[in-house]
């Protein structure tokens, strides 16, 4: 159910506060790229935005908090706010007078609609997993439930947080997808490339099938000799990992590639044949849908939203972590199996094409950011 409009301020007409044309009011907790994948449903989601009040002109603004330099041009002007969590919640306080309606990018961002004058404007949020699962904060599940509008990155996602705490199953779904329709430059054919295995993943969750990588090398080089796992990320449990593949029996062929720009990225997706995250906790997984981007075939789990993006035996495997043998053998498949990787990476490609590039992201998110602005 959808709230009525708010009392005092914001009358029956939602384009109008007190009588002048109303604004709509953008918060995200970053919109840099580098900053992980809820900074890049931040930018899908402004994008889209941008693009709607163009044809619709109405006052739009845009806060993010903590981040240090511009970001790409999103059609909106952004301002920035200092990384105390304070001065972004009066920032967005000032900004949401004159307005009538608010998104944020997650329910993190979405904790400052608490504010006695916020409540009753309407306000839409993602959810994208993890933050609305097991042990989340008690204050992300209430403002998730203040959302006038809920969407949801995920089934999984929608249907776990639904399971856990009640009050999600209201949630719309609309799935993610990559910032551009482009296809990568042209590589060489996934036929020719060294046997590798990439992973991109932040090295902060334990979830993300790192371990599982490492603990699985020395089987996968015995079965295909100077097989390479090149893992790609920064993050807390860096000392741990390196240290957890140097007592590998296989350490020389894990690499630890650190953190990569988006575009040197690309060079490392262009020369792997397999990519894979094993995870336990994707609410979606943005990484799986530019390795289909990029032609891959994708090795994610069973245990989380990967079969909602992985088609098993289509787009690549997912596995159950549970049966330990199962991730190395799916490795040591692809890469004996050039031509059943490249026919998994090219049907990943066409899913990509479908659902995952940017214009299948507006024609989802667009209907109903139309929806929601016309509360």
């Amino acid at each position: 159910m959808l709230t009525q409009p708010a009392k005092g301020g914001h009358t029956s007409d939602p384009c109008k506060v007190n009588g002048r044309k109303a604004g709509v009011l953008f918060g995200a907790y970053s919109l840099q790229a580098g900053n992980g994948g809820i900074a890049r449903v931040a930018r899908l989601m402004l994008r889209v935005l941008s693009e709607e009040l163009a044809q619709i002109p109405r006052p739009a603004y845009a806060l993010t908090l903590g981040d240090r330099s511009p970001v790409q041009d999103l059609g909106l002007r952004v301002q920035y706010s200092s990384e105390a969590r304070l001065h972004f919640a009066l920032s967005v306080l000032r900004k949401a007078f004159g307005c009538g309606h608010i998104l944020f990018d997650a329910c993190q961002a979405a904790q400052v609609y608490q504010l006695p004058f916020l409540r009753g404007k309407p306000m839409l949020t993602f959810l994208h997993g993890i933050e609305v699962w097991d042990e989340a904060p008690d204050r992300y599940i209430q403002s998730a439930h203040r959302a006038t509008f809920l969407l949801a990155n995920s089934e999984y996602t929608r249907d776990k947080a639904e399971r856990l705490h009640g009050g999600f199953a209201r949630a719309r779904v609309c799935w993610l997808a990559t910032e551009s329709d482009d296809l990568p430059p042209p590589a060489l054919p996934l036929g020719e490339r060294a046997p590798e295995v990439l992973i991109v993943a932040r090295l902060g969750e334990r979830y993300k099938g790192h371990r599982a990588l490492i603990d699985c090398w020395p089987q996968v080089v015995a079965a295909v000799p100077q097989a390479t796992l090149r893992i790609v990320g920064v993050g807390p449990h860096n000392a741990e990992l390196n240290q957890r593949a140097a007592q590998s029996p296989a350490a020389a062929w894990i690499k630890f590639e650190g953190f990569v720009p988006d575009a040197e990225l690309e060079s490392l997706y262009a020369r792997a044949p397999v990519f894979a995250m094993p995870s336990r906790g994707e609410g979606f997984g943005l990484v799986y849908v530019e390795a289909m981007r990029h032609g891959l075939p994708v090795i994610a789990s069973t245990e989380d939203a990967g079969p909602e993006v992985v088609k098993h035996g289509q787009t690549g495997y997912t596995v159950n972590l549970t049966r330990t043998h199962e991730l190395p053998e799916a490795i040591i498949h692809l890469l004996r199996n050039r031509d059943e990787a490249c026919r998994l990476g090219e049907a990943g490609r066409k899913r990509w094409q479908e659902h995952f590039r940017f214009s299948a992201f507006r024609s989802r998110f667009q209907p109903l950011l139309r929806e929601f602005l016309a509360t």
